[in-house]
């Protein structure tokens, strides 16, 4: 699921102009689509989603994870929760410190059940992930932490094949669910913010100027 998710975020990237971005299908980037291996500040990184140019260097990059499987001794998704909330920090700092106008979005997927397994002694694993992550999100600017992410989001994804559904909720707030098409317009606003000189994203579209 990890790769058809980035291949579908990467897609959304290049309908709304990025149309380097990787990863891809067979020839619809170029020779290669395949995800892109950078280097970082602290070693080389392959990158689940990426826009690079010449000119700029990394310009957008995404960091998707999941945790789609109950724990077999506990019935709950919670096991690979510190797991994954590393994996995402180390590359956000691997990131920025050898980009730091990189903006650096970050999506953590979580099977629906995961709302679901809490017990009298402990909260569900969605709940749990907030306070763990929330310190992790709106990185203001490229002076800032280099494991902050620009944006970081958690979404319940329920791959029932009749009914799926995403939801998606900024790991800032646990209350308020957000629009994937407008956390997608607050992003690429960062992008064009980033990079006014080259590019306007103001109206959820890259166009060079």
């Amino acid at each position: 699921m990890s790769n058809n998710l980035a291949l579908a975020i990467a897609a959304e990237l290049r309908h709304r102009g990025m149309i380097e971005a990787r990863p891809a299908g067979p020839g619809e980037v170029g020779l290669s689509g395949a995800e892109r291996r950078l280097a970082g500040g602290i070693g080389a990184k392959k990158v689940d989603v990426s826009w690079a140019t010449e000119e700029s260097g990394l310009i957008l990059a995404c960091s998707v994870k999941t945790i789609l499987f109950r724990d077999g001794k506990t019935g709950n998704f919670q096991k690979n929760l510190t797991n994954r909330r590393g994996d995402l920090l180390i590359e956000s700092v691997t990131l920025h410190r050898r980009f730091p106008y990189a903006v650096i979005a970050g999506f953590l997927f979580l099977d629906s059940g995961a709302e679901q397994d809490g017990t009298a002694r402990r909260k569900s694993t969605f709940a749990n992930a907030f306070p763990r992550l929330r310190l992790f999100t709106r990185r203001p600017d490229p002076a800032a932490r280099d494991e902050q992410f620009e944006r970081l989001y958690l979404l319940l994804v329920d791959s029932n094949v009749f009914a799926p559904s995403v939801r998606a909720f900024e790991v800032n707030d646990d209350q308020v669910e957000v629009d994937l098409d407008r956390a997608m317009d607050d992003i690429i606003e960062l992008v064009g913010e980033r990079n006014f000189d080259l590019y306007d994203g103001s109206d959820g579209r890259i166009v060079k100027i």
